[in-house]
């Protein structure tokens, strides 16, 4: 199948948090094969080499770095690091978070979840961004189309989307800001999903009938990135086979 042609400039750079497994890892591969070059961050060192092995292997230029995106010393390293390997760094994907099932307090889950996204998007925007910017945040149908068990998960999630808004309406003249909201999804995180009980009575009520790829989410997110979408802002796109249109 030949690749999708988004009308990227060949080289340009994105810059991946969460980049390791899932989603993430998937905006890696699919990255470099529109001819983008990615700096790959997350907190798993073993799963970054892995995916920037294979992401070389096919041609790729990736940069790997090993950071907590809540940790802001951190991150300032990060892209220091990256404009001095890569250069400027004209997209950014804020898809690093926690697992719905981690056991985070209330308070702590927001400040990793928003507080991070924040972070990441304001240090980006301060290193001077090339025209056409462009940001997406993957977000989530908890929050935003339906309630969660996990209290801080629906809430750090439409307040993400909020903060998105936000940059959408008064960050706009530097960059444009997205966010997909993956429905279920097959990854890591969700292992064993698709075939648990109330993993079959969810997907009894989805039109596709399966979970979403990481590739489903992981082309939405470039082409909202991508140049096609230039007249795209503040959007949150659900990519949930339709589910949420059922419930």
């Amino acid at each position: 199948m030949p690749h999708p042609d988004f009308g990227f400039d060949r080289g340009d750079v994105v810059l991946i948090t969460g980049a390791a497994s899932g989603i993430g890892r998937q905006l890696v591969l699919r990255a470099v094969e529109l001819g983008l070059r990615v700096s790959a961050w997350d907190l798993t060192e073993a799963g970054l080499l892995d995916v920037a092995a294979q992401a070389r292997d096919a041609g790729g230029e990736v940069m790997t770095y090993v950071a907590d995106v809540s940790d802001h010393a951190a991150t300032a390293v990060g892209f220091e690091r990256t404009l001095a390997e890569l250069g400027p760094i004209r997209y950014l994907a804020n898809n690093a978070g926690p697992s719905s099932a981690a056991p985070l307090e209330f308070e702590d889950a927001i400040r990793i979840c928003i507080g991070s996204v924040r972070a990441m998007t304001e240090a980006w925007a301060a290193t001077g961004l090339p025209e056409g910017a462009a940001m997406v945040a993957t977000s989530s149908v908890a929050g935003n189309r339906i309630g969660t068990e996990s209290d801080w998960y629906s809430a750090s999630k439409a307040a993400l989307m909020g903060y998105v808004r936000h940059l959408a309406a008064h960050r706009a003249a530097s960059f444009r800001s997205n966010a997909v909201a993956p429905g279920m999804t097959d990854t890591p995180r969700l292992a064993g999903f698709a075939g648990s009980e109330i993993g079959q009575r969810a997907l009894a009520r989805n039109p596709l009938g399966r979970m979403a790829t990481a590739d489903d989410i992981a082309w939405a997110e470039l082409f909202l990135l991508s140049p096609l979408a230039s007249y795209i802002n503040g959007v949150l796109l659900p990519v949930d086979g339709g589910w949420t249109v059922t419930q």
